[in-house]
């Protein structure tokens, strides 16, 4: 088997059944929106990846390779609720969770009625298939995001994203941005603040804290999604690079890196997904471990769910300023 195709493992995305026609790569056009709530930064060579004995090897996060980065912009923090909301007023945009009619929510999240009668995907029966879930409505017909409006917007597409991201004159991150930005500017730590997970006990994402799936205690404040801003920016100021949702990238999905020192990747041209990164509030060691900053999995692009968001990067302006 290609290991440049080979599907990632479902246990973090669940995937819908289902084909697109999406576009196949990064535009060559220039992105030069709003600069209001992203941060600048300065690129340079940094470490991708990781050989941490914690990784999943079949994930292709190593081996550790050197990336050089141009300048950009990124958000700091996910589209919200609200944002998307500005953008869905503007546009009218119809999400591909609309359009399908139903979207992926956690068992946990959902009465016993509907968990009842909802189909379930058989290799990650917490999700269940309901019918009217989509960003507006995160749990299905009746609910709200009502009171979350700080939190980030969910069941959300690479394509929803990227429609977002065209709108707003911005774009979908490259993995290899995503990582560097989400380092903070540490060296192959674990995590965006080191390499432990709960310094001195205090609690620095929004994860999984028990027994998946069965008991969540919210140590952390959080059972569901937290507002983007919560917790503490990583050295860059970027928060929640680590847990709460899942964040889409530009990249379609690869194991087979390039060797040697690579400029500005892009990714491959195709592949059975695209890229998403930083894990969820629905990680948890004993099954996932992705909220560590080298983690990454995958979902076609067409694909969402309860836990999947997004944010912006933004190119630099090479302009030069006329004088005077």
């Amino acid at each position: 088997m290609d290991p440049a195709s080979t599907s990632p493992s479902p246990c973090c995305a669940p995937h819908r059944d289902r084909s697109a026609e999406v576009w196949t790569g990064r535009s060559t056009a220039t992105y030069l929106g709003s600069v209001d709530g992203m941060v600048r930064l300065p690129g340079g060579e940094f470490l991708m990846g990781t050989d941490d004995a914690e990784g999943h090897r079949t994930d292709g996060e190593g081996p550790v390779r050197t990336v050089r980065l141009s300048p950009f912009h990124i958000d700091t923090h996910a589209v919200s609720n609200a944002r998307f909301a500005e953008f869905v007023d503007a546009t009218g945009h119809v999400t591909e969770a609309e359009h399908i009619g139903w979207s992926y929510v956690f068992a946990g999240f959902l009465p016993a009625a509907l968990r009842r009668g909802a189909p379930r995907p058989p290799r990650t029966p917490w999700w269940c298939g309901v019918t009217g879930a989509r960003w507006d409505r995160p749990e299905g017909t009746g609910s709200t995001w009502e009171g979350r409006e700080n939190h980030p917007v969910v069941h959300i597409s690479w394509n929803d994203a990227a429609a977002y991201c065209a709108w707003a004159g911005k774009r979908l991150p490259t993995e290899a941005e995503w990582e560097y930005a989400a380092r903070g500017g540490l060296e192959q730590k674990r995590y965006p603040w080191g390499d432990e997970l709960d310094p001195d006990g205090t609690f620095r994402c929004n994860i999984w804290r028990g027994t998946f799936p069965t008991k969540n205690t919210a140590a952390d404040g959080y059972r569901g999604t937290a507002p983007v801003d919560a917790f503490e920016a990583n050295g860059f100021g970027l928060y929640n690079t680590s847990g709460n949702v899942w964040e889409w990238c530009a990249d379609w999905w690869t194991t087979a890196h390039p060797t040697g020192t690579v400029t500005d990747p892009l990714g491959p041209g195709n592949g059975p997904g695209k890229v998403i990164r930083g894990g969820s509030h629905l990680c948890h060691v004993s099954y996932c471990n992705r909220y560590r900053v080298a983690a990454r999995t995958a979902n076609p692009p067409d694909g969402g769910s309860g836990h999947t968001g997004f944010r912006c990067a933004r190119d630099v302006d090479t302009t030069p300023t006329a004088p005077g």
